[in-house]
C-alpha cells in the first residue's frame, strides 16, 4: 500500500502547507528539518522555544530509531532482517495495534506489510521496466498482515521473507508523540508537522480559529484553509512519489491485486484527534472509493474527511 520513502508529496505533487495568520502579539519561531524522510518543522511563540524545539527534535531522533527502514539497526529494521524481534519498544506495538484497526476497517486494504511488493516495484521500475505479473504473484504471498503477530515478548512473521513499513502511520504517530510530550509540559498554541500536521490549541493571536493549513496540488490550492485547533490533518497523493521516470506509476500498492494504485484522486485530506489515525486513513483512501473511505472513517470517533478529489 505505501513505500519506504512514503508520498513525498509535500515537496513534489502536491503540498499540505501552513499559511500565515493574522497579526500576531509575538513573532512565531519555526524549526525546519526532517523526520522519516518528509519535511518537518515546529511553530510556536514561546520565550523558551529553542529548548521545547530541542526537546522535540530529539524525540523525532529517538523515534526514528524505532521507524525508520533507512537506520539499519532501528528497531523497525532488525524486525524485518530478522523476520522476529524479541522484547519489541512499546510504540512499535502500540503502531501496530493501530495497523491491526485500520486494516479492519478499510477491509484490509490498509496493509503495512505491502513491503516486500514495493522493494519488487522498486527494484523493477529502477531498471526501466515494470515487474512482471509472474514476479507479483510470486511475492503476493508475503503480504498479509494475518501473517504478522506480536505481544510486549515478541514480534514475529509467518513466513520467511515478509516485511513491514509502517510509513503509512509513523509520521503521523511520531507528530502525535512530540504533541503529547508538548501537552505534558503545559504546552499550548504550537504545529507539529513531521510530514503529517498536529495542533496543539491555536496559531497565537489567532483569533481562535485555529491554525489554517491550506491544501495544495503543485502550486494550485484545492481547498480553502483548513483550522486545526487540537487537531491532526494528514493527506496522501497517490502520485505523490512515483515508481517510473513518466511518472505515471504511483508508490501506493493494492495488497489486493499487487498494482500501483490507480490515480483516482489528486489528494486525500483527513482529519482526526491523533495524526496516526488520519495518515492511515488518507493512505488507504488513495485505494478506496468515496463511499467505502466514508465508511472507514466512521470507525474512528472525531475523523473527518477533509478533502477527497
Amino acid at each position: 500500500m505505501f513505500p519506504v520513502s512514503r508520498r513525498r508529496f509535500l515537496t513534489i505533487s502536491a503540498a499540505v502547507v501552513a499559511t500565515a495568520g493574522s497579526a500576531r502579539a509575538a513573532p512565531l519561531h519555526q524549526w525546519r528539518g526532517v523526520a522519516l524522510g518528509a519535511e518537518a518543522s515546529i511553530t510556536l511563540a514561546h520565550p523558551e522555544a529553542g529548548r521545547i524545539v530541542r526537546e522535540a527534535i530529539a524525540e523525532i531522533d529517538r523515534l526514528e530509531d524505532i521507524f525508520s527502514l533507512y537506520r539499519a539497526d532501528s528497531a523497525l529494521s532488525r524486525l524485518n532482517r530478522h523476520g522476529g524481534l524479541e522484547a519489541p519498544p512499546f510504540e512499535l506495538l502500540e503502531c501496530l495495534s493501530l495497523c491491526s484497526a485500520l486494516h479492519t476497517a478499510t477491509l484490509g486494504v490498509f496493509d503495512p506489510t505491502i513491503q516486500p511488493l514495493w522493494a519488487l516495484h522498486a527494484e523493477r521500475h529502477a531498471t526501466g521496466s515494470a515487474p512482471e505479473q509472474a514476479e507479483i504473484a510470486h511475492i503476493r504471498p508475503l503480504v498479509g498482515f494475518a501473517g504478522v503477530t506480536y505481544d510486549a515478548q515478541r514480534i514475529g512473521f509467518a513466513r520467511t521473507g515478509m516485511a513491514l513499513t509502517l510509513n503509512g502511520v509513523a509520521q503521523g504517530y511520531i507528530a502525535d508523540k512530540v504533541a503529547d510530550r508538548m501537552r505534558a509540559e503545559g504546552l499550548t498554541d504550537i504545529l507539529v508537522n513531521t510530514g503529517e500536521f498536529h495542533a496543539i490549541g491555536k496559531m497565537p493571536d489567532g483569533e481562535g480559529s485555529g491554525w489554517p493549513v491550506s491544501l495544495k496540488v503543485g502550486d494550485r490550492v484545492l481547498h480553502d484553509a483548513v483550522h486545526l485547533r487540537d487537531l491532526a490533518l494528514a493527506s496522501s497523493s497517490p502520485l505523490g512519489t512515483v515508481f517510473d521516470a513518466a511518472g505515471t506509476v504511483g508508490h501506493i500498492l493494492d495488497p489486493r491485486t499487487g498494482e500501483a494504485a490507480p490515480a483516482n484522486w489528486q489528494l486525500v485530506s483527513v482529519t482526526a484527534p491523533r495524526a496516526a489515525v488520519a495518515d492511515g486513513l488518507s493512505t488507504a483512501g488513495c485505494l478506496l472509493t468515496r463511499q467505502e473511505l466514508g465508511r472507514a472513517v466512521s470507525r474512528f470517533a472525531g475523523a473527518r474527511i477533509e478533502y477527497l478529489g
